[in-house]
Order: structure tokens, then sequence, then C-alpha cells
């Protein structure tokens, strides 16, 4: 419905994360990415396995505060007070997770496109073979970060709450 002054149009602002949105940032992505890739790719630094490894530590960071932040929301410790978390504090943490959503599908896709480009070549390009193993690591830790933000925003419904939420959009 249209209420005059809702800036929404009577929709949430903010809802969950549709998994149907983050799969076109990946498509989109490894598009994008591959056809820059082609053009680019000589100009790489060295792609060894630590290089998506902060993406990897993200994700377990977020996946650690999501088993917390599930805890006391199943516990009833939400609020203000020692002990307790504060409401403001979820929030905080579903932008948070909303964001590492965007970043972990973008990465994906990206690492996708990397390895697009270099599985065919691995056998022409010794550069090609090295890279591999560190492209497919980075794909991998951009999965999880991607999988442990999403888990994360799930983790921040109340109980009572759908976990898709009253005003979220059908996938």
């Amino acid at each position: 419905p249209d209420v005059p002054g809702d800036p929404s149009g009577g929709f949430a602002l903010m809802g969950p994360t549709r998994k149907r949105d983050l799969t076109f940032a990946v498509i989109a992505t490894v598009i994008v990415g591959y056809l820059a890739i082609g053009l680019l790719y000589r100009y790489f630094p060295p792609i060894t396995l630590w290089t998506g490894l902060s993406l990897l530590a993200v994700a377990a960071v977020e996946a650690w505060w999501a088993v917390l932040v599930r805890a006391r929301i199943r516990d009833g410790r939400i609020g203000v007070g020692a002990g307790r978390l504060d409401p403001l504090a979820v929030a905080r943490t579903v932008a948070v997770a909303k964001a590492s959503a965007w970043v972990g599908a973008v990465m994906f896709g990206w690492w996708v496109a990397v390895l697009g480009y270099l599985l065919p070549r691995r056998t022409d390009l010794r550069v090609a073979a090295a890279d591999t193993p560190g492209a497919l690591a980075a794909a991998a830790s951009a999965f999880a970060l991607m999988a442990a933000a999403l888990w994360l925003q799930h983790c921040c419904t109340s109980p009572g709450e759908p976990s898709g939420g009253e005003n979220a959009p059908a996938d």
C-alpha cells in the first residue's frame, strides 16, 4: 500500500538478502570478470594460497558471531544490561551480514571467473597452473563468506518471526 510521506512505498526498507539477487550478482561478476581477466591477467601478481584467506577469516568470525547471537536470541537475552545483547547490536549485525553476503557473492563471482580463465590454460601456461590452487582457495573462501553471512543474517531473526520477515518479497 502506498502511504503518503513513506519513502519506502509501504515496503520494508531493509529485508532479508535474497539468494536470487546474490546469484545474479555472482553471474554478472563472472561475465564481466572473465572479460576483464582476458585483458588484464598478464598484470596480475602471483595468486597464492594466502590470497583469499582474509575472506575465510571474516567468514569464520561471522559464523562464530552467528552462534553467539543465535544463543542469546534463543535464550531471550536481548535487551540492555549485563549479559544481554543490545537490539541495536543485532540490527548492526544484520547490516554487516548483508554487506558481507554481497561482498562474498561478488568475490565468489570474480574467483570463478579467474578459475574459468586459468583452468583451460593450465597445461599451456606454467603461471596458470601455479595460480590455480590459490584461485580455488580464494573462491572457496568467498563462498564461505557468503554462506556465513547468510547464516548470520538468519540467526538475527527473532524466534516468532518468519525467517524471511513479514514484508519479505518471495524468492
